[in-house]
């Protein structure tokens, strides 16, 4: 069997799952809010109270603490001659090989949150699907986009 991918994401990585974490749990804050509010307003049970208090404590606990954490040790990739492996997952780990000769495209993207922190995603694309290695620093990023490309062409003239 295979020894895991070498490369982790960067530290900066799991910061930014933690805010997305606690963005989702403002979301979660405001529907709770807007329950209790309703909970008062229409003088339903009082126990709904304690039930959205609830429900936006477990969101905060998984959200910003336990989930990123988790992602953030077991996302890993690698980047070879001949394919590149990817793997992810939060519960049930999952290693994807993606052959170089499979490679269409590659691309980077990072929205405003990633820009802040200087990371950047980036997606491989083959004719089946698309696989995305998140938050990469920006320059690793490029550099990392460019390997593949050069070797994804490297593979098309070999075939």
């Amino acid at each position: 069997m295979r020894t895991e991918p070498k490369y982790q994401i960067p530290k900066k990585g799991l910061t930014v799952w933690r805010l997305y974490g606690i963005l989702e749990t403002l979301v979660a804050i405001i529907i709770a809010g807007a329950v209790s509010f309703a909970t008062y307003y229409f003088e339903w049970p009082k126990y709904i109270y304690f039930i959205a208090a609830a429900i936006v404590i477990i969101i905060a606990l998984l959200e910003i603490w336990i989930f990123p954490n988790i992602r953030w040790r077991i996302w890993r990739y690698e980047v070879r001659e001949q394919e590149i492996e990817i793997q992810s997952g939060l519960f049930i780990v999952k290693r994807t090989l993606i052959p170089m000769v499979r490679v269409q495209h590659v691309d980077t993207g990072q929205g405003p949150i990633l820009k802040k922190y200087d990371l950047a995603n980036i997606s491989i694309s083959s004719a089946a699907t698309t696989h995305v290695i998140p938050m990469l620093i920006t320059a690793d990023a490029d550099e990392l986009r460019a390997k593949i490309s050069e070797l994804a062409r490297v593979a098309e003239e070999d075939v």
